[in-house]
């Protein structure tokens, strides 16, 4: 019990108060590194060696989703034209937008433009979709669309780098980093977290990047999907003699991280050399498309031009997940005509790129739902769909002196989109919140 000097008694103080507030706490850092080695004990008896950084954790409850595809179309696709009918738009197109725009906005729009799509109803939920995605109507009954999506940033930079880290402007862990550092992977001999895109989105390699987590949790790119893992085979030596050579790298490498502090890029590096020796049995069959069937193949679009490039990333996506990848980034930044960073930003031609880039994701989409769906992989496997924000439902003027033929575009819109989940306990056949009545901002 300690005194004052009146006589009062005093809290009593723990001894782990005490280390916290004498001297300025140092003596903390003494009791963080008994509880670090206690820390090491504890993940060498439940995950089989601290060294794994990979292992498979136990979740903290029991959950339906174990794996995550996440569908992303760079550039802001547009939900009024897809998964957001408006009637209210279609009446007053051509008339000004009836409230006041937003104080930010990116370029000068005009007025109300309606869609040049039409919707039907599809299943036995009756949820709208648009012409341009009649195979992805087709299993709109697995599907929740999410009608009330917001963002915070109005540039696609921003946007994208909040989508997949939760942040618009710093450095933060991306989603498939935190899954896997939180669960582990299930298959040791593979990448637990993969990204599927033949060209660079916005932001690029941030958006997979494990940040301040230790970097073997960054994700792995794949952007050639004929040679998906680069110098993966060696012709030199065989797999005996590349096993005595790794363990005597392991050994001389333990020295040299033994004589200095920890370093997350270090102990990634000595891992990236056991995984990539792993690989060599494991990857090439994993990437193999050859090993499906033609029912398969055509399932997914393989035999179309049109659908060839997104169907293959789709039905990579399902061949990794099955084999126990924990989380796949698939972006589409490519279709059989173009590429771009920013596919789905349609300023203008909207009556041509659009329907061009639905064309070449909505058979390989549906391919991939029904696929997971046959296998029994849906149920366990989250897949969302989605961009970094939606477009205006007014059109985007040209600049001074543009054609005035260029009329035929839309705006980004962080105010209100739309996404949709399908898989992994999600409740399907639901359309869950809104927009207000021109698909402005989320009601």
């Amino acid at each position: 019990m300690l005194f004052s000097e009146t006589g009062r008694d005093l809290p009593t103080l723990t001894r782990r108060q005490m280390l916290r507030r004498f001297a300025n706490g140092f003596g903390m850092l003494g009791l963080a590194g008994l509880l670090a080695q206690e820390s090491r004990a504890e993940g060498s008896a439940t995950l089989g060696t601290a060294s794994n950084p990979l292992a498979v954790k136990p979740p903290p409850f029991a959950a339906r989703a174990k794996r995550v595809i996440f569908l992303f179309m760079s550039g802001g696709p547009s939900h009024i034209d897809k998964f957001d009918p408006k009637p209210r738009l279609q009446q007053d197109s051509g008339k000004p937008l009836p409230f006041a725009m937003p104080k930010l906005v990116r370029t000068r729009t005009g007025n109300l433009l309606q869609s040049p799509f039409k919707f039907q109803k599809h299943g036995q939920s009756g949820i709208e979709v648009s012409e341009l995605l009649p195979h992805i109507g087709s299993c709109i009954d697995d599907i929740c669309v999410i009608r009330s999506m917001v963002a915070d940033n109005i540039n696609h930079n921003g946007a994208c780098l909040q989508m997949n880290t939760g942040e618009q402007a710093f450095s933060r862990p991306s989603m498939g980093s935190w899954l896997l550092y939180g669960l582990g992977s299930e298959n040791q001999n593979l990448p637990g977290f993969v990204v599927i895109s033949p060209s660079q989105p916005a932001q690029g390699a941030p958006l997979w990047s494990s940040s301040f987590l230790p970097a073997a949790y960054q994700g792995t790119l794949v952007s050639d999907l004929k040679n998906p893992i680069d110098n993966l085979r060696n012709s030199q030596f065989s797999l005996a003699k590349q096993r005595e050579q790794l363990d005597v790298l392991s050994r001389l490498n333990e020295i040299h991280r033994r004589q200095r502090q920890e370093d997350s890029q270090l102990s990634a590096r000595i891992a990236s050399f056991e995984l990539a020796f792993r690989m060599q049995r494991n990857a090439p069959e994993a990437f193999d498309f050859n090993a499906e069937s033609e029912t398969t193949k055509r399932l997914y679009g393989l035999q179309d031009p049109v659908t060839e490039i997104f169907g293959k990333q789709c039905l990579l996506a399902r061949r990794l997940v099955e084999r126990g990848v924990r989380f796949v980034q698939v972006y589409h930044t490519q279709t059989s005509k173009r590429s771009s960073c920013q596919l789905w930003d349609q300023h203008g031609g909207l009556k041509t790129e659009l329907p061009a880039n639905c064309a070449a994701v909505d058979m390989p989409i549906a391919g991939l739902l029904r696929d997971l769906k046959s296998r029994g992989l849906l149920d366990e496997t989250l897949v969302i769909w989605g961009g970094e924000f939606g477009r205006t439902p007014t059109v985007e003027l040209p600049t001074p002196g543009a054609n005035a033929g260029k009329i035929n575009g839309r705006d980004h819109n962080h105010w209100g989109f739309t996404m949709w989940l399908a898989g992994g306990g999600v409740k399907g056949g639901l359309a869950h919140g809104a927009t207000d009545e021109f698909g402005f901002r989320a009601v």
